[in-house]
């Protein structure tokens, strides 16, 4: 399915509901589904064509998706930018890219400026916020544009998404989904609108991030409404799911931890929140522990995915995330909440060794993955793209573990292990045990140079309010 039916099928179901809350506006289905169409026309009138790239730089907000949706509408491949990039990071993502078109917040026009020139591609520059001078103005194209409907032919396998991945070597990689990338996982796990059923999203994860671009695709297919944080900020969060009573919400578990800390916490009023899917970065145990009891009422689902699948692979359920029980089988949730939850249903995982065999159950291997939502290659990488897919599976980097009961544990990054007279350390690992150190609020392991061991482990840690650490007392605690 192409993406763009995903708007134009809510649309029609549930033209009067609420689709936007973003900085005090609302913005319905309807009205969004018009917006996406004279935004369409407007960028077909300023050049763009079938393969095209658009490009975005910004923060959060509406024009986000209308952008991604009027780039499927003409069957262009959307490239979100991440807005933190720097001056040389930008210039090379934009050449490596080649975006006819630039949408941008006035924030940022100044820097673009230096480097357009360098850019033999572009064909226009749009401000999102603002007036600046020879830009195009987003509000007066979307404006004036026709609304003449388009029909897109691009099909499930064709590219609609460009999105950039950091790697922990080189320049940034521009990663290739297609339309089925994102529709296989909506349409096996999302249900369509419900006229009876209104639900609300808080969406406070970066729409350059793959974790926020699966929020907006499931949200328009289920009809459900998106409250767009510009930034994640604890406070503004808070206060925004408790006026707009959020429902559903996706967050990093820093994130979820800055609301737990906050001195404001309990000021606020957010039983609303039903799920909470939490993913991205590893989750300690200690946090999620004091989520659940400081939100009861609240489900939490792990969602673990990568930019290369471009949704979730696997997923550690609600029932997961429910304490209760004898001692025994309160021990075996405590142990599960440390892992990534099991394969979904339309995917294949598997734990294989550096030779690409499978390897027995509890062994440490790369995790690999197949499935028709997997990232066609990255952008004119043909090396990369041959290390990463193998015989029709996607090799991670990360590496993990299966259970007895088929839960998988991550052991970290294949490359970013530390090696200690021949052993091999994980540093998440180490991480995960300084975590739950009562005493330590952050931590984080790093491999330095020693003459006897090759390398040794050091931690760098941050103690709790109030609390003072005792490096000895410590060690200790990660021996036993």
């Amino acid at each position: 399915m192409n993406t763009s039916e995903f708007l134009n099928i809510t649309s029609l179901i549930v033209p009067d509901r609420t689709a936007v809350i973003f900085d005090g506006r609302r913005i319905t289905y309807s009205d969004l589904a018009l917006r996406v169409v004279k935004l369409a026309n407007a960028l077909r009138q300023l050049g763009v064509e079938k393969g095209d790239r658009i490009a975005t730089m910004e923060v959060n907000c509406n024009e986000h998706i209308e952008a991604y949706f009027a780039a499927a509408k003409l069957d262009a491949i959307y490239v979100p930018i991440n807005f933190r990039a720097s001056q040389s990071e930008l210039e090379y993502m934009l050449n490596d890219s080649s975006p006819t078109v630039l949408l941008a917040g006035s924030r940022y026009t100044d820097m673009i400026e230096l480097i357009s020139s360098k850019v033999e591609s572009l064909k226009a520059l749009i401000v999102i916020d603002g007036i600046v001078e020879g830009w195009h103005t987003y509000e007066r194209i979307v404006d004036s544009a026709p609304d003449d409907e388009m029909y897109p032919e691009s099909d499930e396998d064709d590219l609609t998404m460009l999105m950039f991945t950091a790697g922990t070597t080189g320049s940034p990689k521009g990663v290739m989904l297609s339309h089925d990338s994102f529709s296989s996982y909506i349409l096996s796990n999302v249900s369509p609108p419900d006229m009876e059923v209104e639900e609300k999203n808080i969406l406070t994860v970066p729409l350059y991030h793959i974790a926020g671009v699966q929020a907006v695709m499931a949200a328009v297919y289920g009809g459900r409404t998106l409250i767009i944080q510009r930034q994640f900020e604890p406070v503004e969060w808070m206060t925004l799911v408790e006026q707009e009573k959020a429902n559903r919400a996706m967050m990093v578990p820093t994130m979820l931890k800055m609301i737990l800390d906050h001195q404001e916490f309990q000021n606020h009023d957010l039983s609303s929140l039903e799920v909470i899917t939490y993913g991205a970065a590893p989750m300690p145990l200690e946090v999620i522990r004091r989520a659940i009891a400081m939100l009861p009422g609240t489900f939490f689902i792990n969602a673990f995915g990568q930019t290369e699948t471009a949704a979730t692979i696997t997923m550690l359920p609600p029932e997961d995330h429910i304490l209760e029980g004898s001692d025994e089988e309160i021990e075996v949730k405590l142990k599960r909440l440390t892992s990534i939850g099991k394969p979904l249903e339309d995917v294949e995982v598997r734990i294989v060794s550096d030779e690409g065999k499978q390897v027995e159950l509890g062994e440490t291997g790369e995790i690999v993955a197949r499935g028709s939502r997997l990232m066609k290659g990255y952008w004119k990488q043909e090396q990369a793209t041959a290390e990463a897919l193998r015989g029709g599976w996607l090799y991670t980097g990360d590496l993990g573990y299966f259970d007895e009961d088929g839960y998988i544990f991550l052991s970290g990054r294949a490359k970013d292990f530390i090696k200690r007279g021949g052993e091999m350390v994980s540093p998440e690992e180490v991480e995960q045990v300084l975590h739950s150190h009562p005493a330590i609020d952050e931590a984080a392991i790093i491999g330095v140079p020693d003459i006897d061991w090759g390398e040794r482990v050091r931690a760098i840690v941050v103690a709790k309010s109030g609390e003072r650490i005792d490096s000895s007392e410590v060690i200790e605690y990660c021996r036993s």
